[in-house]
């Protein structure tokens, strides 16, 4: 499996405006195909544990995270406590706007035995799971462009 998985887009919105988007976690559900509901308790900022409710088909999934970059206007990280991968968006200004990235990034000591071996068995193997996480991300950040343009 690759350490990092990649998309991006560029949007019609100034920085601000797509963090305003990004940030508010909320709003995940309707950005994420793959997000039912992310609550940051304690609020959105640096160190903030999130719990999480993920559905991909019928499999619906608890999952928590911790916010490790909050950078206003710049970076939104958080690391997925369960397999310790990081997701994050770099919102990078451009001349006609921002141009986000976003990249799911896995831990130096890799993705843990039992999720290997979910992948595996319960999401069609390593191959199609990734395509289906990039796949993700280009609909993710295809929203947020709809969103962040309106």
């Amino acid at each position: 499996m690759p350490n990092t998985l990649e998309a991006s887009i560029d949007i019609a919105a100034s920085p601000e405006k797509v963090w305003a988007v990004l940030s508010d976690l909320r709003r995940m559900p309707e950005l994420s195909p793959t997000t039912v509901k992310m609550i940051a308790l304690g609020g959105v900022r640096d160190g903030a544990f999130t719990v999480n409710v993920n559905k991909v088909g019928w499999k619906v999934y608890p999952t928590t995270s911790r916010i490790v970059r909050f950078d206003a206007n710049r970076t939104l990280a958080f690391r997925m406590n369960e397999n310790r991968t990081v997701w994050t968006y770099l919102l990078e200004p451009t001349a006609t706007g921002t141009r986000v990235v976003e990249t799911r990034t896995v831990d130096p000591k890799g993705l843990p035995g039992w999720l290997t071996a979910a992948i595996k068995v319960a999401m069609g193997g390593e191959q199609k799971f990734e395509a289906d996480l990039v796949a993700g991300m280009e609909e993710t950040l295809n929203r947020v462009k709809v969103a962040a343009e309106r």
